[in-house]
This record gives C-alpha cells, structure tokens and sequence, in this order.
C-alpha cells in the first residue's frame, strides 16, 4: 500500500521552445503539481499512490503507462468519459514562457467525494493536496475536503500546498479555501510570496510562520525560491540555503521537488532539518533541467550529496 497519497489534476504539458503562433513541433511529458511531488517522492524511495480521473480520450494510455513507471500506484484512478487536462507550453520571442491550458470540465475536474477510497488512505502514512486541486472545480475542492477528513479521523498525516493561481480563483476565494482546510492540516508548504501576499497579505516570512502556527498546524515549509526556506516546528526554526547543483535552466517543478523530497525524509523518520536538506538538494538538481520532473534526481544522487556535505560540515567544525 503506498505510503503517500497525492489528489489533485495531471496534465499533458505539450512543450514547444517557438511561440505557440509559429510552434509546429510539440514535446510531451507529464505535469501538475499533484502529479509533480509524486515523482520527486517517489524517486527518493517513497510508496507513492495518486487519485485523480483519466479521461477515456487518446491520451489515457500515456497518462497510465508514464504514471506507473514513475512507480506510483495508478490501481484507484478512475476512468471516465471525457477529456484529459492538456497545457501547451511555449517559450515566446522574448525568452518568457506562454501557458495556454485547456482543463475546464476535464476528466480530472469531476472527481467526486463518493470515488474516495477510504482504505487507501487510512493505511497512508501521508494524504497531500494543493490548492490548485481545490481551484479547478466545485467536486475537486469537496472531494480534498473528505479526503483530509477522512485522513485525520485515521491519524493520517494531511499536508497541503496552497499554490495560489489567481487564474484559477480569486484571493477571497482561495482564502476561504485555505481556511476551510486547514484544521485538518499538519504540514502546511505556502511559497513567499506567491502565496503568503494573497493569502496571509504579508511577505514576511516570520509573520508567515507564525500566522500558520495559530491556525494549527504542526509543520510549517516555507519555500522562497532563490532565497531558499524555512522550515518550523514548535520552537524549533531552521533557514536553509539554495543548494546550488549547477547551471539554471528552468526552476519549474522546484517547489514540488523540494516538497517531495522534505515529504519523503519526513516518512523515513528524518528530522524537518534533514528533511528539508533531501528537499534542498533535490530541488537544486531538478532546475538543472527542462521541464517539472525530466531532471528531479533519484534516491542514489541525493543522499550521495547529502552524505559529502555532513561530511565537508563535520571538517569545518573540526576546524
């Protein structure tokens, strides 16, 4: 049974590096934020299982057969008539990306509370959920709802990115939204400020931290970008670095990687200092390469890196 359950929407990202006016030539792969820290977890060593809908369109296949050999369990996603969410990406004359996505009423959108398979996830050890998950449709908000009420009924961990798009919904909205979840939530991952401003109106990461706290929750990972993260934990606070693998090339998927790779050390029974380390790590190799999850490392890279810096830190406090 997997250890980490992910709900939310995958989408077929078809990539094209012309503006979308002239592309000819589109590259496909797999996308979304719920689907995203399921592969970064998953290549850590982490049982990952997904629920979502295939649509039963040409596309289903692909979705099923590239889901699975990220060894994620695919055995309670439903299929059903419809269309599977697709983002044609582009990058424009300018260098800037272009999104163009085609999702309102997608298989993905009508996945309903009574499709939840209550035993799936109360033998999870973690339940996540994104805010996005909750923007794209009325069923997808409620059915992540039960799922993190049927979670904290089994004394299973809920974690939640509230990945603000105000495409998707409005600030008040996505408040509510946040409101709404949040006492089921143990482990809360807002960015700064994409989602502290609309959200927390507020890009100060200690006002952040300590607004999350008083709403309850356990666990606060706060990722910043190029200015790194915070992780918190009662009294305990740690900032951490960017780690810096080598050249940028595209920070899509980051967040999720570091997410994923914090989720994974959290379930091996790391410390959140350790854990954010294994995110901090992953997140610096993925924006190394093109795309949310072509470049995220697998367990082997990542703790090999981990293993020389304690060992450089353990040097310099000899010193």
């Amino acid at each position: 049974m997997p250890e980490m359950i992910s709900i939310g929407e995958c989408l077929i990202e078809l990539f094209s590096k012309e503006p979308i006016q002239k592309a000819s030539t589109f590259n496909r792969s797999l996308g979304g934020d719920s689907f995203n820290i399921l592969v970064a977890a998953s290549r850590l060593g982490t049982k990952t299982g997904y629920i979502t809908n295939f649509g039963d369109d040409p596309f289903e296949s692909y979705l099923r057969e590239t889901i699975t050999s990220e060894n994620i369990d695919v055995s309670n996603i439903n299929v059903v008539k419809g269309f599977n969410s697709i983002a044609f990406i582009a990058v424009k004359s300018d260098g800037d990306r272009e999104f163009v996505y085609y999702r309102k009423g997608s298989a993905a959108t009508k996945i309903e509370p009574e499709d939840l398979n209550e035993t799936l996830i109360a033998n999870a050890k973690i339940m996540h959920c994104s805010g996005i998950g909750q923007a794209i449709s009325t069923s997808t908000k409620a059915t992540i709802l039960r799922a993190a009420q049927i979670a904290k009924k089994n004394n299973i961990l809920v974690s939640y990115d509230p990945n603000y798009r105000h495409q998707l919904w409005s600030h008040n909205d996505a408040k509510k939204g946040m409101q709404e979840l949040m006492p089921y939530v143990d482990i809360f991952m807002p960015s700064l400020p994409a989602d502290s401003e609309p959200l927390f109106d507020s890009d100060d990461p200690t006002e952040v931290i300590t607004k999350s706290h008083e709403m309850g929750v356990q666990i606060v990972v706060l990722t910043m970008g190029e200015m790194g993260a915070i992780v918190s934990q009662g009294n305990q606070q740690y900032e951490i670095s960017p780690y810096i693998y080598g050249d940028v090339v595209d920070t899509t998927g980051a967040g999720d990687s570091f997410k994923g790779g914090f989720i994974h050390g959290f379930l091996s029974n790391k410390s959140i200092e350790e854990s954010a380390l294994i995110g901090n790590v992953s997140a610096g190799i993925t924006i190394t390469g093109r795309g949310a999850t072509s470049a995220m490392p697998y367990r082997k890279q990542v703790y090999e890196i981990i293993e020389k810096l304690n060992a450089n830190s353990i040097k310099k406090s000899r010193k």
